[in-house]
C-alpha cells in the first residue's frame, strides 16, 4: 500500500485552539475528549501566559490524563494596558494578534493536520494559518446560536449608531425574532471599546470557516438554527452551523471535594446550587442580599462565591465575605465554597433541585443536560439573550428587572427568596426542565442528532 493510501486511512488529526477563560477552555477540552474517543489524533494549542490559575491547572491536568495529546504552547505578544483594563479582553486581543506565530509550530505536525478547530476570538487571524497549511478550519462557538447571530450582524449594527437611539426598543435581523435593545451588551454601543473592536474583527471573518460547531440543542434553539441553516438569515456572514451539544464531559482525576461529600448527605432535589461562573465577582452588598435570600427561603443550598474576577487575586476569606454568624446559622442547611468546583459533577448530583445562574452558555447547557431548572440572573455579555432562551425553552425562570453589566442596583434578599421558592415549588417547571434533559441525552447518545453531526465532519476530514 502506498504512503498516500496509508495517510488517508488514518483517523483525522485535529488541532484545537481555545481562547482565554475557563468558559472558552472547557468546551475545547470536552471536544478534545470526544475526538480522542473517536480515535482522532489531537493537538492542543494554548497561549501563554494564561489569565487564570484555573486555566493553567486544567490544561496541565488534561495533558497529564491524556498523554497522547500533543501540546503546542506559544508566547503571545502582550498589549500595553492599564490596571483598569479587563484582563480577559486583553488576552482575547493579544492572542488574536499573535496567531501568525503558529504556522511554523504546526507545519511539521506528524501526522499532518487535517483541520484546525479554533475559538471565535481568533477567527480573523486563523484563516491565513489554515490556508498556508492547506487545511480547512472550523470555529467552535462558546455561546448560543442566537448570540452568534448577533455577533455576525455586529458590523452592520455598529455602522449605524442610530439603531441604539432611545426610540428603538429592538434590533431586527431579517428572519429572526427581534433582539431587545436591553439585552445587547453595553460595550456594543461603543465601537472604540476593546471588546467591541475585537469582536468586529472576528465577526467579519466568520464566513471563511468551513463550519461553526455549536454546543447547543435543537430543543432550545430550533427556530434560530433552522432559520440560519436554511440560508434565509445572514447567509453572507455565516457558514453552516453544526449543533453538537450537549458536549460530552471529560474526566480529570481529582480528590472528591468536601462539597460533594456534603451533597451526598442531602435528600433528592433538595439543594439550590448558586454560582455565577468563573469571571463574575459580586459586590459585598449583593453577596449580603444573596445570603439573606438563601437563608429566608428555608431551602438547602450550595453557594460558590467569587470576590475577584481573576482567581489569583481572590484572597478574601469566606468568613470575611459572609460573616461567622451566617455560616453558623446555616451550617445545617447549606454550604459555601470559594475556589474552583466541578460544576457538571454538582449539576449531575441527584440532590440538586435548582440552579441560580448567570446563564453563561456552558452553564445553561450543563443544566439542560441534567434537566435542572434555572433561576436566570444574567450579569454581562451574551447572558441576557441566553436567559431568554432558558425562559422560552421552559428550562427556567427570569426576572428581567434584575440588573446586569454595570447596573449597580441591588437585587434584594426578599426578591431572591421569592424566586428560589418559586423554582423549587413549581412542579410544572421541574417537569418541563426534565423534558429538556431527556432531549439533551437523546441528542448526545450514539445515533443522536448531535453525535451524527460530529461523525459526518470527521468522515469528511478522513476522505
Amino acid at each position: 500500500m502506498s504512503n498516500t493510501m496509508d495517510s488517508k486511512s488514518l483517523p483525522p488529526h485535529i488541532a484545537l485552539f481555545p481562547s482565554a477563560g475557563m468558559g472558552h477552555l472547557t468546551p475545547f477540552l470536552r471536544i478534545a475528549s470526544m475526538l480522542l474517543r473517536r480515535n482522532c489524533a489531537v493537538t492542543l494549542i494554548t497561549a501563554t501566559p494564561t489569565v487564570s490559575a484555573a486555566e493553567s491547572s486544567h490544561i496541565s491536568s488534561f495533558l497529564h490524563e491524556h498523554p497522547q495529546v500533543k501540546h503546542v504552547g506559544f508566547q503571545i505578544i502582550q498589549l500595553p494596558h492599564s490596571k483598569q483594563d479587563d484582563p480577559f479582553y486583553l488576552q482575547f486581543e493579544s492572542t488574536r494578534r499573535s496567531v501568525h506565530l503558529l504556522h511554523p509550530l504546526l507545519s511539521s505536525s506528524s501526522p499532518p493536520l487535517s483541520a484546525i478547530f479554533a475559538d471565535f476570538f481568533v477567527a480573523s487571524s486563523i484563516t491565513s494559518v489554515s490556508t498556508k497549511l492547506g487545511i480547512p478550519h472550523y470555529l467552535i462557538s462558546t455561546t448560543s446560536v442566537k448570540f452568534l447571530c448577533l455577533l455576525a450582524y455586529l458590523p452592520e449594527l455598529i455602522s449605524d449608531p442610530a439603531k441604539f437611539d432611545h426610540s428603538f426598543t429592538e434590533v431586527e435581523i431579517s428572519g429572526l425574532t427581534p433582539f431587545p435593545i436591553s439585552s445587547i451588551p453595553p460595550p456594543f454601543k461603543d465601537p472604540n471599546h476593546l471588546f467591541t473592536k475585537t469582536l468586529l474583527q472576528n465577526s467579519r471573518a466568520l464566513s471563511k470557516a468551513k463550519g461553526i460547531f455549536m454546543n447547543s440543542l435543537q430543543c432550545l434553539e430550533a427556530e434560530t438554527l433552522e432559520a440560519v441553516n436554511n440560508g434565509g438569515v445572514l447567509s453572507h456572514s455565516l457558514p453552516p452551523l453544526l449543533p453538537i451539544g450537549p458536549l460530552e464531559l471529560y474526566e480529570i482525576k481529582t480528590e472528591k471535594g468536601q462539597y460533594m461529600t456534603w451533597l451526598d448527605r442531602q435528600p433528592a432535589e433538595s439543594v439550590v446550587y448558586v454560582s455565577f461562573g468563573s469571571r463574575t465577582a459580586m459586590s459585598r452588598e449583593q453577596i449580603r442580599e444573596i445570603s439573606k435570600g438563601l437563608e429566608r427561603s428555608g431551602h438547602r443550598f450550595l453557594w460558590v462565591l467569587k470576590s475577584s474576577k481573576v482567581d489569583t487575586e481572590d484572597k478574601i476569606q469566606l468568613k470575611d465575605l459572609l460573616g461567622d454568624s451566617f455560616l453558623e446559622r446555616t451550617k445545617n442547611k447549606g454550604t459555601a465554597v470559594k475556589g474552583w468546583v466541578s460544576q457538571p459533577e454538582i449539576l449531575e448530583h441527584p440532590s440538586v433541585g435548582a440552579f441560580v445562574s448567570h446563564c453563561g452558555w456552558n452553564s445553561v447547557i450543563e443544566a439542560a443536560r441534567r434537566g435542572v431548572p434555572v433561576v436566570a440572573w444574567p450579569q454581562h455579555g451574551d447572558q441576557r439573550l441566553n436567559a431568554e432562551i432558558v425562559q422560552r425553552g421552559e428550562l427556567g425562570i427570569w426576572d428581567r428587572k434584575w440588573g446586569w453589566d454595570g447596573d449597580k442596583e441591588l437585587v434584594c434578599g426578599e426578591e431572591i427568596e421569592k424566586k428560589i421558592r418559586e423554582v423549587m415549588g413549581d412542579e410544572k417547571l421541574r417537569k418541563m426542565a426534565k423534558k429538556v434533559g431527556e432531549e439533551a441525552r437523546k441528542a448526545a447518545e450514539t445515533g443522536g442528532s448531535s453525535e451524527k453531526v460530529l461523525s459526518e465532519v470527521l468522515e469528511f476530514l478522513q476522505k
